[in-house]
Order: structure tokens, then sequence, then C-alpha cells
């Protein structure tokens, strides 16, 4: 009855303000969870791998403890540093290529059906490729450059920003569409200021799938016809079985990946700062 009659005696602005403070506390709480989480799961891997490693005396060629790892990487961080940085060239001209071919492209598809029933079987078969297969070809072509490795990279990675486009541009209720056009807004308009906003949660799902797809093309082109980069470097450790070293590269290669995944999430922020993040289902 007290939490009743002081329930009562609360002002509508003094209940909105609580709440507001809820939900800001309640979101704190939710971002120190996704940061924490992971990085006790992963420690708790790391401790699993070091001790499982160090007390079945797995052979270091076959399986490095991390303490190993973490000791190749320091002996090596100059020449990782260096091939790092031609590996995230090739990732970021392969993914800008991507973007430039594959979001105008999704909206032709989505604008003129000709020109969808004419471009998406050819846009299937380019996927059904094993684009290892295409690789040596860009070699014979381009040459052991920057060409062919941008090339596979944007190969991989353009075809979800097509599909994701397309299907965010497509997915919107009709009656907003009716909406604006009782409103009298022009088919432009209409585009810029529902449509468009409406498929950008899809596009940017897209963006995220396509740039790990761009390091993947990247390290693919490398291992074909590289002179450098991480993806060449992880061919010459294993040629020479230095382990370690090869751990070392996968490391790096993962750290590039997760850290253009944030720029890219840092990107879809700023652009949506309303959107709310779809967080996964607790039990």
């Amino acid at each position: 009855m007290a939490d009743i009659a002081t329930g009562a005696a609360l002002s509508i602005e003094q209940i909105e303000q609580r709440v507001q403070e809820q939900t800001r506390a309640k979101r704190k709480r939710d971002r120190r969870a996704e940061l924490i989480y992971p990085v006790l799961t992963g420690i708790l891997l790391l401790v699993i791998w070091e001790v499982a490693t160090r007390g079945f005396r797995v052979p270091v060629y076959l399986f490095p403890p991390p303490s190993v790892v973490l000791q190749a990487t320091i002996e090596n961080w100059d020449l990782l540093l260096r091939e790092s940085w031609i590996t995230s060239v090739e990732i970021l001209a392969g993914y800008a290529v991507s973007i430039i071919v594959g979001i105008p492209l999704a909206f032709a598809i989505f604008r003129w059906p000709v020109f969808s029933k004419s471009i998406y079987p050819l846009l299937i078969s380019s996927q059904a490729m094993p684009k290892v297969a295409v690789a040596p070809l860009f070699v014979i072509w381009f040459g052991f450059g920057l060409v062919p490795k941008v090339l596979i990279a944007f190969l991989i990675a353009f075809f979800p920003i097509v599909i994701n486009t397309v299907m965010g541009l497509a997915a919107i209720e009709r009656e907003k569409i009716y909406l604006a056009q009782s409103m009298g807004l022009s088919s432009f308009d209409t585009f810029r200021l529902i449509r468009l906003p409406n498929a950008l949660p899809s596009i940017f799902a897209g963006l995220k799938i396509s740039i790990t797809l761009a390091v993947v093309g990247a390290v693919v082109g490398e291992f074909v016809g590289g002179d450098g980069g991480l993806g060449y470097q992880l061919m010459v450790a294993n040629g020479s079985m230095n382990t370690p070293l090869l751990f070392a590269g996968l490391v790096a290669l993962t750290v590039l990946g997760v850290f253009f995944f944030w720029i890219v999430e840092v990107v879809e922020r700023l652009c949506m700062p309303h959107q709310e993040k779809i967080s996964p289902p607790t039990v």
C-alpha cells in the first residue's frame, strides 16, 4: 500500500525521469557485460589451452601453447606489423570496390525488374564459382601486384552487400508508401526519406558480413600469388614448420578482422543513432 501511495504521489515527470534513469543504468550494465563476458571467456579458453598443451606435453610444432605464441608475436612484431599493413590495404581496397559496385548494382536490381532478371543469375554463378580457382587467372592477367588481391577480395565480399541491400529496399510496409503518395512526395523523395532509411539496418548487416569476407579474399589472393602480407607469411611459416609464427599470423588476421568490423559498427551507430541494438535472448 505504501508503494502504491508513493507511486500515486509522484508526478508524471518524476516517473518518466525514473524510467529514463533505469534505462540508462541498464544500458551501462549491458555495455559492461558485452565487454566483460567475452574477455573472461577468452581468458578461460587461453588458460585451458595453456594447461592442456603443457599437461599433455603436446609438441610445439603441432600445437604451441599461448605463451609460446605470445613470445613469437613479440619476437616478430615488426614483421607482423609490416605485413598487416600490406594486408590491410588489400582488404580496404577490395571492400571499397565492393561497396562502390555493390550498392549501385543493388539499386539497379531493385529499380528495374528486367535488369534484375538478366543479372541475378550471373551473380549467383559468380558465387558458385570457387574463388581459389579464379585467383591464378588474375595473377596471369594482372601479375603479382595489388590488383589480383583486390579483385579476389571484391569478388568474395560484394555479394552480401548486393543481396542485403535489395532485401532492405524491398522490405517495407506498403502502408508507408501509400502514406508518402498521399502526402504528395515524389518517387525520389519517397526513396530518400522512407525507403532508404528503412533499408539501412539491412544494408549495414551486409556491410558487416562483407568486411569479414574481404579479409578472407585478401588472404586467398596472397596464398595464390602474393609476395607479401599476412597470408604470404602464413605460407612461409607453414613451409618452415614455424607453428608459433603461424599462430601469431592467425592472431594478427583475427585482430584485423575484428578491428574493421568494429569500424563498420561505429559508422552504423553514427548513421542510425536511434537504432536499438539487437541482443541475443537471455535464458
